[in-house]
């Protein structure tokens, strides 16, 4: 506990006088302390440290809508089972709040949770089938599976195959049977959403059948906006 906390004095409880007896209850430190080890666990990004709902740059209408989707989310959790997929172009934020819904949950609500980029969580499983490898298929994907809340960042990045359907597959039949809340972004827009010309739709990236389990677990919040990664170079700002 906070060993300067002045409150419990580095207890970690406080005292409550209620109805001439005593009661003891969790200091605000604690919960504190425990949403930044959860937050130190789940394996964010650097590059997404620093990201919260409060400083998503949210000047498009539909940009304002999702985030007041993601505070909805973590407000009303875990009443819900249903989670949320975040479809739109790079560069709008989809990222960012998911981030930020992973991070409210650790530190308001103690919950754990994990963060996964699709892309690099098959190279880890693959890497898993070298000889030498320390790690089995298995070990990988168990905390993927587990994990009370989890964030999986790019769906649909790489190109689809029947490997990767599978393990996809895998991955969202066993958290929806088990009712275990995901939070999914994708730049791959729906084929109800007019795609953009020349680029596959989700449906095409991952398959009808996981696109039709994907629309069933998961409420989908449309982002749109300026690219802020463009905004950020023609300001001198590099990520």
């Amino acid at each position: 506990m906070n060993e300067a906390c002045t409150a419990c004095n580095g207890t970690g409880y406080v005292t409550i006088e209620k109805e001439e007896r005593s009661y003891a209850r969790r200091c605000g430190c604690y919960r504190a302390e425990r949403g930044e080890l959860l937050v130190r666990l789940s394996r964010i990004p650097r590059r997404y440290e620093q990201c919260l709902l409060d400083n998503y740059d949210d000047m498009h209408p539909l940009q304002r809508a999702a985030k007041d989707a993601a505070r909805a989310y973590v407000d009303s959790y875990p009443v819900h089972e249903a989670g949320l997929l975040f479809l739109g172009p790079c560069g709008v934020g989809k990222t960012h709040l998911a981030v930020a819904i992973l991070k409210t949950l650790a530190h308001e609500k103690s919950v754990p949770g994990l963060f996964y980029d699709f892309r690099d969580l098959l190279k880890e499983i693959q890497n898993s089938y070298n000889p030498v490898s320390q790690a089995s298929e298995m070990a990988i994907l168990q905390p993927v599976l587990e994990a009370e809340f989890l964030v999986l960042d790019d769906l649909g990045a790489r190109k689809p195959s029947a490997w990767v359907e599978e393990t996809l597959a895998h991955i969202i039949n066993q958290r929806y049977n088990e009712k275990r809340a995901t939070v999914f972004t994708s730049n791959f827009l729906d084929v109800y959403d007019e795609p953009r010309p020349g680029q596959d739709t989700l449906e095409e990236r991952i398959g009808t059948r996981l696109r039709s389990r994907l629309f069933e677990m998961c409420k989908v919040v449309l982002v749109q906006g300026q690219d802020y990664r463009k905004t950020a170079k023609q300001a001198g700002y590099h990520f």
